[in-house]
């Protein structure tokens, strides 16, 4: 026995038409489903295979401006993507963390309007050793932005790539 992969994530909202519209037309989900009367909402990011992957649902009763404590985290396909939610973000108004190069990865963390913690981010085709988390500029060129990631890497030092 053993979990092939994650299946769904949800959170408890305040403010579910808030929440729904911040997630389905800034992140780009698509509702699949949902419910008025039970304040529930299915989305999903491939509805041609996958019913939902995230559920918002009225009755959330953590104080106003509690965290999610770590993260949602949401994968693009493309650079190009990613540099495209950081200037949606920016006319958005998304409160925006930090944009990080992980070696593995290229990410943008970013808080949703009731303040819970998500990234967006596209993973690499690079083995290097977590964590490492240095700040990135992702509204350069695909190619500074490369340049860029490859000087702080080599800066953190052998310790972060893989034993060969």
């Amino acid at each position: 026995m053993a979990i092939s992969q994650l299946g769904h994530t949800g959170l408890w909202v305040f403010d579910l038409a808030r929440m729904r519209d911040f997630y389905e037309r800034v992140i780009g989900l698509t509702v699949t489903d949902e419910d008025a009367e039970l304040g529930i909402v299915f989305l999903s990011s491939h509805p041609e295979t996958e019913h939902h992957e995230f559920v918002l649902q009225t009755g959330r009763t953590a104080v106003p401006g509690a965290k999610l404590q770590h993260q949602v985290s949401w994968r693009v396909e493309e650079l190009e993507d990613l540099i495209r939610y950081h200037h949606l973000f920016a006319a958005e108004g998304v409160e925006v963390q930090q944009e990080v190069t992980h070696g593995n990865a290229f990410g943008i963390y970013f808080f949703d309007p009731e303040g819970n913690r998500n990234e967006v981010y596209l993973r690499l085709e690079r083995d290097v050793r977590q964590p490492f988390r240095k700040t990135i500029d992702l509204g350069q060129s695909p190619e500074a932005i490369h340049a860029e990631a490859e000087r702080l890497l080599a800066e953190a030092g052998p310790a972060y790539l893989p034993v060969q």
